[in-house]
């Protein structure tokens, strides 16, 4: 006789094979100071205890990823909403020294003042800036208002950092997605910094800013900064196109 699925499901014992631990790590990153910025936390516990982290932790058995992306990014990150996107999956053998821990990236780009009421609410968090030299290892640091001071990550966070500076890097070329790193009106020079910033170069003005208009990603607003001495420079918004 043939057994069930039914009889197969009941007898099954989860037990038979090493089942890891699953963490969701949030990438929330910003451009402060013509730089690539994310959020990060301190750690009070072992292991790392005193390293900084990515806002993060582990997928409880009855949530899905996304559910658990929600929950931390309000929990950990202090933040109502932001759209999330996975990352990458990392599941390097010892990359936790607690156990076999698989963590799922995801990754987010807000503009620096969508983070001002999560540094108020929690001291333990920063926006710390980033640096990636030419081999792709990251740096993270903050300023104390005695200069920089570097911060230490802990478990494999540089890594995942430089997968998602490298991943900014290769999209924002060719597609709009620096412009979530923008308040809703902007104008082409804070476009440039951002995308001076995420690439670490310098631009030609005349070139950037003929190839931005020429993609069609611009809108004028009709209005103009105020408050400047100078000729006022124009405010854009971002006009999605169709393709």
């Amino acid at each position: 006789m043939i057994e069930s699925e039914a009889d197969y499901l009941n007898r099954y014992d989860p037990a038979a094979f090493d089942r890891p631990s699953i963490a969701v790590d949030l990438v929330l990153m910003s451009v402060i100071d013509g730089l690539p910025a994310a959020l990060l936390v301190r750690r009070e516990e072992h292991p790392f205890a005193g390293s900084w982290a990515l806002p993060g932790g582990f997928v409880h058995i009855d949530e899905s990823l996304d559910d658990a992306a929600r929950r931390l990014l309000g929990d950990k990150a202090h933040m109502a909403d932001a759209y999330m996107e996975q990352l990458y999956t990392f599941g390097a053998l010892g990359r936790d020294p607690r156990t076999r821990v698989i963590s799922v990236a995801y990754f987010a780009l807000l503009p620096a003042d969508r983070f001002a009421a999560a540094l108020r609410a929690d001291h333990g968090l920063t926006l710390a800036r980033l640096r990636m030299d030419e081999d792709g290892n990251v740096a993270a640091s903050t300023d104390d208002g005695n200069g920089d001071t570097a911060l230490p990550l802990a478990f494999d966070h540089a890594e995942l950092l430089s997968h998602a500076i490298r991943r900014l890097r290769g999209k924002i070329d060719y597609s709009p997605i620096g412009f979530a790193l923008l308040p809703d009106r902007f104008t082409l020079r804070a476009l440039q910094d951002v995308h001076e910033a995420i690439l670490s170069v310098s631009l030609n003005k005349s070139a950037f800013r003929r190839r931005m208009l020429d993609r069609g990603w611009l809108e004028p607003t009709g209005e103009r900064v105020t408050g400047s001495s100078f000729r006022p420079a124009e405010l854009f918004r971002f006009r999605p196109v169709s393709s």
